[in-house]
């Protein structure tokens, strides 16, 4: 990977802007946007480091292609506006493969049990890629108005279905009023999910 590379993929995991990833890094925006251009190939030792804390891995390693271990935050379930990669809702990181790291940006801690019959348990760490839309059918991270949930998108003509794994749990229906009133907006598909006995 180039560090632009590792640059967008950062900034598409966190959500972050070149300001606030420049203040992280104790650089200048000008200095992530020449690094994201690709005109900047170079980075200091101690940036280095401070990107190997920021990013969670060994940087320098990755660029000059060797195999490193990779991790990915976790994160909570949030409250009412609540920003979900808040440091607050930060609650460790965890290890991936270099495949794995490709495929997705985070972990959600799942609390609950609506889709136990896709085997996803309470206290599973679910890996979410992060996107605004899924394929229809998929198992998805949907936000409805402060509530963060996990479930399968079943999209209609007219409806948005959020479909539970579980018959014990109630299917959520919201129609395209819904969808823009309360808002229900789609943040992530589940690539995996891991689980520990």
């Amino acid at each position: 990977m180039t560090l632009k590379e590792l640059i967008q993929q950062y900034k598409r995991q966190t959500q972050q802007n070149n300001t606030q990833i420049a203040e992280k890094l104790g650089v200048t925006k000008a200095t992530v946007s020449r690094w994201l251009s690709g005109d900047v190939k170079h980075v200091q030792t101690e940036t280095m480091e401070r990107m190997k804390e920021v990013f969670g891995y060994d940087v320098k390693a990755v660029l000059e292609g060797k195999v490193i271990e990779f991790k990915k935050p976790i994160l909570g379930y949030v409250k009412a506006g609540y920003d979900m990669f808040a440091d607050e809702n930060y609650q460790g990181m965890e290890s991936v493969t270099e495949d794995e790291n490709r495929l997705g940006d985070y972990f959600l801690k799942v609390q609950g049990d609506s889709m136990i019959g896709a085997g996803i348990m309470d206290g599973s760490l679910a890996y979410i890629q992060a996107c605004t839309d899924v394929p229809n059918g998929t198992i998805g991270v949907v936000v409805i108005g402060d509530e963060v949930t996990i479930k399968r998108v079943i999209k209609k003509h007219d409806m948005l279905v959020l479909e539970a794994a579980n018959p014990a749990v109630e299917n959520r229906y919201f129609t395209n009023k819904d969808i823009r009133n309360i808002p229900v907006n789609i943040i992530g598909k589940v690539v995996f999910v891991k689980t520990t006995f």
